[in-house]
């Protein structure tokens, strides 16, 4: 019970710290790209949070580049005569690959009428399964680049919604 309480105690401490980052008046670099992408309708503090520390603190030239490190790339076989795509690599973090696809499928729940989630319908077309699937992979590669230009300039993706201030 101890340590249980010391890990409460703890946990609340970070969200604390966590939701003084959205409301800091004059923010640095990592904190106005999470007050920035805190406004979106969808993604929460802990996923800005999140993505802002693991991902986007780092330099990226264009959106390939960014695709490569979040896992996002194909993974070609090239053997002799006979070449072929394997589908995506497992390549990037793990935890930001989890987050990544949980807020891809938030995204769709309380974004469905931005360009993003309406591709989506449009490609599905109410399909289940294995095509559902990998078109929510797509989504998230297309979700996560729009969500990255979010917090460097700011550019809010097209018909998605900004949370009550």
């Amino acid at each position: 019970m101890a340590q249980h309480r010391l890990l409460s105690e703890q946990l609340k401490e970070i969200e604390t710290a966590r939701e003084r980052v959205v409301a800091v008046a004059d923010p640095d670099r990592s904190e106005r790209m999470i007050q920035a992408l805190s406004r979106l309708v969808g993604v929460g503090a802990e996923t800005a949070t999140t993505l802002v520390h693991e991902v986007f603190s780092r330099r990226f030239r264009d959106r390939r580049a960014l695709a490569g490190f979040g896992g996002m790339t194909g993974t070609p076989y090239d053997s002799g005569g006979s070449t072929r795509e394997q589908g995506l690599g497992k390549n990037g973090n793990p935890r930001v690959r989890r987050m990544r696809m949980q807020a891809t499928w938030r995204w769709l729940m309380f974004q469905p009428q931005s360009a993003l989630a309406q591709w989506f319908f449009a490609r599905t077309g109410g399909a289940k399964g294995r095509v559902r699937k990998i078109m929510a992979v797509a989504l998230a590669r297309k979700l996560l680049v729009a969500l990255w230009r979010t917090a460097e300039s700011g550019v809010v993706p097209e018909g998605a919604r900004l949370a009550a201030a």
